[in-house]
């Protein structure tokens, strides 16, 4: 919990008997986060507080939605406590969260999800595998709603993971009376609407939100879904992200802290709170934005593209209408595993450890050291293949495995350093890899703006600007996803007239890197091997 720039002006403003306040909430895989906001954009402070995960396997993670509850609750305490907040000065509130998956009773109480037991146990994770085989008969429908899914569904989406449940715990989904995306989860806790947004059905629900009838019953009916609006409360239709929910409900008032008249925003997923928090600034031109793209970039990374008009990709998820910004296509790619990568390599390697922040630090420490004499060249024989959780794109692939190569009998501290490295050489080269792929549909992408826990990682930015060939912006916002976040309360609150106001007017400016020339050669010959490392492991799988 820390105390940020901007509360001289929230004195200023109470001096003359106008402060407003905004709070965004932020639910990633880890921790439920809270900032408070200025209405310019400006954040004041910002707290956070753990999620508890309960794991079995390498395939299942499950949450309890009511401590998801409890931590946001802990987290807009504490922020508030931070800012020196008044409840009565807080005007509007936003949900974002991971596309986790809530499934509850038609009383509104917890329903497990878990083979193991225990009600508390009601939320699928989002990064959670268990419904690959579902999600391969999805993609064997071919269905025209995979035209909006790059070709191909994931496990992580939210269809696949309900066809396991029905299937799996026949109990939970005789007594489900509501099916929720994690955001909206939390935005019934905080209004008691049960409206969806058109950011979570869109995106994670096989919604075509640019139809007059969204959802497509032949589909539902053909995966065995043919019950699940009705089961799970469903809406007809979507609603626009930043929609007034109405007041917080006295009961989440007294939980969160703050005055029942406070306004809740419909909200949206955490990466396209990201993109609005870094792409926003466009709002006002979309038909430039396509030079832009969004990195959102920390557990995992997910790469977000926006355009005027819809640009199909394999691979890609999308093209969606209205996911992001109501006039804009968004395209949306990622890698299922960025920073949980790097964690796993210290941990697999015999002079890692556990990956605290400290460890991190010695080892990038020791990375610039062993520069200064070997440069770019660092480790140069050693290649990976960064899809140690599958690759969401451009492949589409969830059963696509890492590759290592070059491998010796060195297990010294320097060897852990040179693995780490590739390993992040890795990462940012997958990037480019998803690139080439909306390029040669229509973007023209040559700026990417990145947030997350990777701007932490000096490795990584500089990864991000000489391997992709691209200028890369950090935004000067300590959290462009809490901020995507609070322009959605400040738009529900009504003191911008839309959202794409609202994001303009909020921006918070960035700084620049632009690619150093002199890597060029280095990261394009990396590249060239890295593609032919995916054909020959492609040749291998039909081989075995």
């Amino acid at each position: 919990m820390r105390a940020l720039p901007g509360l001289i002006a929230l004195h200023q403003q109470r001096a003359r008997g106008e402060s407003k306040l905004l709070v965004a909430v932020d639910v990633g895989t880890a921790s439920a986060r809270a900032a408070v906001v200025a209405p310019s954009g400006a954040m004041l402070a910002r707290a956070e507080h753990p999620l508890e995960l309960q794991r079995h396997d390498a395939s299942h993670a499950e949450y309890s939605s009511e401590q998801v509850w409890e931590a946001v609750c802990l987290a807009v305490r504490s922020a508030m406590a931070a800012a020196g907040g008044l409840p009565d000065e807080v005007i509007g509130i936003s949900f974002d969260a991971t596309c986790s998956l809530v499934v509850r009773d038609s009383a509104g109480a917890p329903l497990t999800v878990s083979q193991q037991g225990g009600a508390q146990w009601d939320t699928i994770a989002w990064f959670d595998h268990r419904a690959l085989l579902e999600a391969e008969e999805c993609t064997g429908t071919g269905h025209a709603v995979l035209d909006y899914v790059g070709g191909v569904m994931s496990p992580e989406m939210e269809v696949p993971k309900l066809m396991w449940l029905k299937r799996h715990l026949p109990q939970s989904w005789a007594r489900a009376g509501y099916f929720f995306d994690l955001a909206d989860f939390l935005t019934w806790k905080a209004s008691g609407s049960a409206a969806r947004s058109q950011c979570t059905l869109t995106c994670k629900w096989t919604y075509l939100g640019h139809l007059e009838q969204g959802w497509q019953p032949d589909f539902l009916a053909q995966v065995g879904l043919e019950d699940m609006l009705e089961r799970g409360n469903l809406p007809a239709q979507a609603s626009p992200i930043g929609t007034d929910l109405g007041p917080l409900s006295a009961v989440a008032a007294a939980q969160l802290g703050l005055a029942a008249k406070c306004r809740v925003g419909l909200g949206l997923i955490d990466a396209h709170a990201g993109a609005l928090g870094t792409l926003g600034q466009f709002a006002t031109d979309v038909s430039t934005i396509d030079r832009h793209l969004a990195l959102i970039a920390g557990t995992s990374s997910c790469v977000m593209a926006l355009s005027s008009e819809a640009r199909p990709a394999a691979g890609v998820w999308g093209p969606y209408s209205g996911a992001v910004l109501p006039d804009a296509w968004l395209n949306e790619a990622g890698q299922s595993a960025t920073g949980a990568l790097l964690d796993h390599v210290i941990r697999w390697h015999g002079a890692g450890g556990e990956p605290t922040a400290a460890r991190h630090t010695a080892i990038i420490e020791r990375v610039m050291l062993l520069r200064q004499t070997e440069g770019l060249a660092l480790g140069s024989r050693l290649h990976v293949l960064p899809d140690f959780h599958g690759n969401r794109s451009p492949l589409a692939d969830p059963n696509a495995l890492g590759v290592i190569s070059g491998l010796t009998l060195d297990a010294d501290f320097n060897s852990l350093c040179r693995l780490y490295w590739r390993t992040a050489v890795s990462i940012a080269l997958g990037v480019r890899h998803i690139l080439e792929a909306l390029n040669q549909k229509g973007y023209a992408i040559d700026t990417l703006h990145v947030t997350g826990g990777h701007t932490r990682n000096p490795l990584l930015m500089e990864l991000y600007a000489n391997a992709t060939r691209c200028t890369v912006v950090e935004p000067s916002t300590l959290d462009a996803t809490l901020l995507g976040t609070a322009i959605v309360a400040a738009t529900a609150a009504g003191l911008y007239p839309d959202l794409a106001s609202a994001a303009a007017a909020m921006h918070q400016g960035g700084t620049e890197r632009k690619p150093e020339p002199e890597a060029r050669g280095q990261f394009d010959k990396d590249y060239k091997i890295f593609l032919e490392m995916l054909k020959q492991r492609a040749l291998i799988d039909t081989i075995a």
